[in-house]
């Protein structure tokens, strides 16, 4: 990202823009809300109803009704931070900081992403962009990821605001874009590189925690089975491979070939198992979740925790795709590219192999271990920009797990809260990279087969939203005074 150049710090226009709000079509609702729970879920149906994808959206547009929303509760302009760069106008952001009584605590920092992926009408049975509620759940393009965090943290903010109401701690909030995004303007990359102290925090609370339903709507019986705390996550890199070769007229074949070559650089690839791994995160989660399991993957993990070069364990383990990735770095084929004419043998061919990297490896690191794999100095590997930092993992802080689990323990009788890392990543890359540490918090939770989460009919119970709302009120409010 760009360090410092064009940078839009829009205080004055959200008189402006204030002259202008005006509320969203009301959805019939199944019941009367009280009102603050009321003005909530119109805050909700405002951010979903705001298109933020990156092909047809806005997340400047959806960041100024937020601030406009947190001036009207009491924030003062110079409180509310709009920023977007010339480059990505529609791709700003906006941090909000309400100060605390604390001069000597550190502050505490909220952020979650409101930026979606897109979502095509006809490929879906409601309007993606349209908040509705039917039996018992909202559906919604971003009505789990990320906008259900986003509208809770800014909500909370709102009430303390209109009750003057101040923690120990100062609470940031910072609301950003390109999250979902490969290459574009990433509002939380670019807030750590140039404005650092605008969100230093002594640590902060994202997405990727959260709980898991047995699938059965609690409003019709179900019960939520699990709750986590992210702490920790994998770097995102994609490498470029490639072969070149004279090529020639395809009727007098030659037994060197582009294509060939680039296939047998990707079985070999397709046969590499990287080594198990663990983080005292990862060996927790395998410790208190595989004891919970009572069945034979769960004794496996147990084992596995102990003593990992248990193979006749991590056998078990790996017949689970998330838990075998859950142990090691894995590198897949994801894209294709080769040739350039039907009658023609092949001048070029090119793969992209997609990483997610076990904690501790550098993008470059696991580059030099794709090519000693490879083994054929003809095949060329590439690390492709944009390149992730790879932070350390943020401890297992019993500041912030304590409170966490005995939230969890009042909400959720029963349920453990288990500490994990995620497969994936999410924007705390970038925040640990320059000394944040940021855990992903539980509170609200989805059915087994993930919500529509980056597909079709995205949705969320209304009683997970509602319920999320409350733990995390009282979860931040736990951190902010102590």
């Amino acid at each position: 990202m760009p360090k410092s150049r064009g940078v839009i710090l829009a205080r004055g226009i959200l008189a402006i823009l204030a002259a202008g709000l005006s509320a969203t079509a009301a959805t019939a609702q199944p019941a009367p809300l009280a009102p603050d729970k009321a003005e909530f879920r119109a805050l909700y149906k405002e951010l979903v109803e705001t298109d933020t994808s990156l092909t047809t959206g806005s997340c400047t547009l959806a960041a100024e009704r937020m601030a406009i929303r947190l001036k009207a509760a009491g924030f003062s302009d110079e409180q509310l931070y709009l920023f977007a760069i010339p480059e990505n106008r529609s791709e700003g952001g906006l941090v909000a900081v309400w100060p605390g009584t604390s001069k000597s605590l550190k502050p505490l920092l909220l952020i979650a992403h409101i930026d979606v992926v897109a979502a095509r009408r006809e490929d879906w049975v409601r309007d993606p962009y349209t908040l509705i509620e039917e039996d018992g759940y909202f559906y919604g393009r971003g009505t789990v990821d990320a906008k259900a965090l986003a509208s809770v943290w800014t909500d909370l903010l709102v009430r303390h605001a209109k009750a003057g109401k101040r923690l120990k701690r100062t609470i940031k909030l910072a609301l950003t874009c390109g999250e979902e995004t490969n290459g574009a303007f990433n509002g939380i990359e670019w807030l750590a590189a140039n404005k650092r102290d605008l969100i230093d925090a002594e640590f902060a609370l994202n997405e990727g925690g959260g709980g898991q339903s047995n699938g059965t709507p609690i409003a019709k019986g179900g019960k939520v089975v699990g709750q986590s705390m992210q702490v920790g996550e994998k770097t995102f890199a994609n490498y470029e491979l490639e072969t070149r070769n004279p090529g020639g007229h395809s009727s007098v074949p030659r037994p060197d070939n582009a294509i060939y070559q680039l296939n047998a650089a990707l079985q070999k690839l397709a046969a590499h198992r990287f080594p198990v791994e663990f983080t005292d995160t990862t060996r927790t989660y395998f410790q208190v979740a595989g004891a919970g399991r009572n069945d034979a993957i769960g004794r496996a993990m147990v084992a596995l925790a102990a003593n990992p070069a248990d193979k006749e364990a991590e056998a078990v383990v790996n017949t689970l795709p998330f838990l075998h990735s859950n142990l090691r770095t894995t590198c897949v084929v994801t894209m294709l590219d080769a040739g350039h004419a039907k009658n023609a043998l092949p001048q070029r061919a090119r793969a992209n192999v997609n990483c997610r990297i076990f904690p501790g490896h550098s993008v470059e690191a696991i580059r030099q271990e794709l090519a000693r794999i490879i083994a054929d100095p003809g095949v060329t590997v590439t690390a492709l920009a944009p390149l992730r930092p790879s932070p350390p993992n943020p401890p297992l802080d019993p500041k912030v797990m304590d409170p966490a689990r005995k939230l969890v323990a009042k909400y959720f009788p029963g349920v453990p809260l288990v500490p994990m890392m995620q497969n994936g990543y999410t924007d705390a890359t970038f925040l640990g990279a320059v000394g944040i540490p940021t855990y992903g918090v539980p509170g609200m939770w989805l059915d087994p087969d993930g919500n529509g989460v980056h597909g079709l009919n995205e949705r969320i119970e209304v009683a997970s939203l509602y319920t999320g709302r409350d733990f995390l009120t009282e979860l931040v409010e736990a951190y902010a005074n102590k």
